[in-house]
């Protein structure tokens, strides 16, 4: 499936882009609650884990999670997806997807999407989540460049290794690199997230703003005057994008990847949220 290019302006100057956190910037919510009942079916995830994720998915919306959390959190999603098979988890998505990909993108995050492209700037996603769900949303969202976490797969499973963490500083570190490869001024450069785990990414460019910011960014916005947005209309895929169309088995597979991921990350979160302290 090819996107029609939204018609953009040539560029007079230097080149500039873009940059978008996903979840909650992007996406209206994380897909981590829906689709832990077929990964429980499926013997991926226990009934306990289920129960939690209703939790954590609650607490991910509201608060979000500090840089503390988020590392616990990657270092328990290694070990919970360690030996997970590819293809079981292509199985229950492709069952399950079409269920699920109702109101996932915000209306405000694409439109902004398509003022990017249309005044002459790349517009590349920077998330934390696996490059299997992200680059398949990007590709559907007409990014240029995707930024994500990278996972190690052997004979078609998870060895429980990340190969790069999209994170708080790491995120900075990628989208400068990118700006020196395009030739992007990242002075003349946007950039959008929820999260105060974002700061770096946010502070790289001149043109910051928080969007549905959590707790911590809001103060520093706020402070930093910077633009805060708040996006609420999520719209179905199909209606924004007419051409969208059902994702392929690839596709299919991509999105169960990731959204697995995100899924172990929020688990961890109600365990250690509901854990007595020491």
């Amino acid at each position: 499936m090819t996107r029609p290019a939204t018609p953009r302006a040539r560029p007079t100057g230097p080149r500039t882009a873009a940059f978008f956190d996903l979840d909650k910037t992007i996406i209206a919510k994380s897909s981590a609650l829906a689709f832990s009942r077929p990964f429980y079916q499926g013997g991926l995830i226990n009934r306990r884990a289920v129960l939690r994720s209703a939790y954590a998915q609650f607490v991910f919306l509201v608060g979000g999670a500090d840089h503390d959390q988020m590392e616990k959190m990657r270092e328990y999603l290694s070990a919970l997806t360690r030996g997970w098979n590819v293809q079981q988890v292509r199985e229950i998505v492709a069952e399950t997807l079409h269920n699920l990909i109702d109101p996932i993108i915000y209306d405000e995050a694409a439109s902004l999407i398509e003022q990017h492209h249309a005044a002459g700037r790349d517009v590349v996603i920077v998330s934390s989540s696996g490059s299997e769900v992200v680059e398949p949303i990007g590709a559907l969202l007409g990014a240029d460049h995707v930024i994500a976490t990278r996972l190690k797969i052997e004979d078609g499973c998870y060895t429980g290794e990340i190969e790069y963490y999209a994170y708080a500083e790491n995120k900075a570190a990628a989208i400068r690199e990118l700006a020196e490869r395009e030739g992007y001024d990242l002075a003349d450069c946007y950039a959008y997230s929820d999260s105060s785990t974002d700061l770096p990414l946010l502070e790289a460019v001149g043109h910051p703003s928080a969007v549905n910011p959590d707790r911590a960014l809001r103060k520093e916005a706020v402070a930093r005057e910077w633009p805060v947005l708040v996006f609420d209309r999520p719209v179905e895929l199909r209606r924004r994008l007419p051409e969208f169309s059902a994702p392929s088995g690839s596709v299919l597979t991509a999105v169960a990847i990731g959204t697995a991921l995100v899924t172990a990350g929020v688990i961890w979160y109600a365990a250690r949220r509901r854990r007595p302290a020491a």
